[in-house]
């Protein structure tokens, strides 16, 4: 079941990563940050690279599909779960448009920034747990042991990058920008040693 446990792990680093934004777009409303536009680009990137273009994938084909066969118990939620993976660039411009509008206009743009990371957040939320809550019992339930062979492959391939790892020359170097990240980010999320720099 290593692929079980990936999968919950990645959803555990988004939902660390969603958390760590909120707590910054807070500090930021609330006066005691200041917006450090190349850190919220950063994290939106991240939030695009990976749990978007890499995870959602992974579930689609080596959980969701493997699980079709298997039984049809599921099929509801998993058409609704894979309509969701499918929205991806949709959430994502959404989100980046709120973020460079609100660089443009930091004053009068705040508030539709937060509301726009908000709801982000808010989607991702109830998506994790429809995942764990309703499709990862049945998983556990109907997975042959083969099953489980193809998908342990299939989650080992392409590991979460805030693991701190590069794996490939595919792969971003993202364990250099989370460690930026971390240093720049207020407490108690990160260091707060100052702006984020791209260097």
């Amino acid at each position: 079941m290593q692929a079980m446990r990936i999968l919950l792990d990645e959803h555990q680093s988004l939902a660390a990563v969603i958390h760590a934004i909120r707590h910054m777009i807070r500090e930021i409303g609330q006066g005691s940050f200041r917006p450090d536009f190349k850190l919220l680009h950063a994290m939106v990137h991240y939030l695009d690279a990976y749990p978007e273009k890499k995870h959602h994938p992974k579930e689609d084909e080596f959980l969701f599909g493997l699980l079709r066969a298997r039984t049809d118990r599921a099929n509801e939620v998993l058409d609704r779960l894979e309509a969701e993976h499918a929205s991806s660039d949709m959430r994502i411009n959404e989100l980046t448009r709120a973020l460079k509008a609100y660089e443009e206009d930091p004053a009068g743009q705040f508030e539709a920034f937060r509301d726009a990371f908000d709801a982000y957040a808010e989607f991702y939320r109830e998506h994790m747990m429809m995942e764990e809550r309703e499709v990862l019992p049945l998983i556990r339930e109907f997975f042959t042991d083969d099953d489980w062979a193809v998908a342990n492959a299939g989650f080992t391939k392409s590991p979460d990058p805030m693991t701190g790892t590069r794996r490939s020359s595919d792969d971003e170097d993202f364990s250099r920008i989370f460690t930026k990240l971390v240093e720049a980010a207020p407490a108690p999320i990160g260091l707060g040693l100052g702006p984020y720099k791209d260097d």
